[in-house]
């Protein structure tokens, strides 16, 4: 061996090596506003083809899913309650679960607790049916808006009641906000506006990727490492369309797909949770206010997709269920 060759080994096996491996990591897909966050502004047959091929892409992939829903959007149509319920009942026949969501998503910050309580006792009447025929009993509770209340007492009277019904809270610690391009990608759909619904879509996957790359980073800062993330998305046309693509954008960041059940064991969901506010947060930016630091400020929302959603008419608010 020449004295170069010598001089190179050693030099080569003193540096350290940056491995570009990606790091395995876990995270639970968990679903809102079931039947379909625009339900209240589409016909039973378009809820049903939308529950159709996101179920099918979910089930075809083996994804475990938690959605949750709010029971009042079954009624919203007169004559559509049976084929809003069949929709519904889609997840559960997939192998999916199924958790309330109040029956109709009112802010707990808006309503107070008893008006709150009386809410999630009202959206859980059909979905408890539905389990039961599948042998499955209601198990996970999510906030609508993660609103949390506005005072601590309200937060934990909340939560007590809760527990004595049976139920965990859901916590997210992602949010793609797939709600802000949903609303302008089925105005593009309406229109048959293939380009532009492509268009949306990709703005949508690179958003998300810069969430998840901030979140990831956030919860290192925050906790030392990476929790079992839950990710919050919706029932919609968005997803429907192209949830698998956000599916294989998670798989090529390293993570596997875990039930709710299995992340709520990881030990960051033990953490002192103190948060009340005005609004609503993510589990991340909770602990971290808990603990008395600043979370750092979302990605920028893609300023072109701001502008559409300003410009282009988004479904109608959602009406007063018709009961």
């Amino acid at each position: 061996m020449s004295r170069f060759t010598k001089l190179f080994l050693v030099a080569f096996l003193a540096t350290p090596v940056a491995f570009t491996q990606t790091p395995q990591r876990e995270i639970a897909i968990t679903f809102d506003d079931l039947p379909g966050s625009h339900t209240p502004a589409m016909t039973a047959q378009e809820v049903t083809d939308m529950t159709t091929r996101l179920v099918g892409t979910l089930k075809q992939q083996q994804i475990p899913v938690v959605g949750f829903v709010n029971e009042a959007w079954l009624y919203s149509h007169t004559g559509e309650v049976d084929a809003r319920i069949a929709a519904l009942n889609q997840w559960l026949d997939a192998g999916f679960e199924l958790g309330n969501h109040t029956f109709s998503h009112p802010s707990l910050n808006k309503v107070g607790a008893k008006e709150f309580e009386e809410s999630i006792i009202r959206g859980e009447t059909v979905t408890r049916i539905l389990q039961a025929k599948h042998n499955m009993k209601m198990r996970y509770f999510r906030n609508p808006f993660l609103d949390v209340g506005r005072d601590l007492q309200t937060r934990r009277e909340v939560e007590a009641f809760l527990i004595n019904r049976g139920y965990r809270l859901a916590p997210i610690t992602m949010d793609p906000r797939d709600w802000a391009f949903a609303g302008i990608y089925d105005e593009a759909k309406k229109r048959g506006d293939t380009a532009l619904q492509q268009k949306i879509a990709a703005a949508y996957l690179a958003f998300a990727d810069a969430v998840f790359a901030q979140d990831e980073k956030f919860s290192r800062d925050l906790l030392g490492y990476e929790p079992r993330q839950i990710i919050l998305m919706h029932g919609n046309n968005l997803e429907a369309d192209h949830g698998a693509e956000l599916l294989d954008l998670l798989r090529k960041r390293g993570y596997k797909f875990s039930t709710l059940a299995a992340a709520l064991e990881d030990n960051a969901y033990s953490l002192p949770n103190t948060y009340v506010g005005e609004h609503g947060a993510g589990w991340l930016e909770q602990w971290a206010i808990s603990q008395g630091k600043f979370p750092p400020p979302d990605p920028e929302f893609p300023p072109e997709m701001e502008k559409l959603r300003h410009s282009m008419p988004s479904p109608s608010a959602p009406p007063s269920p018709v009961l």
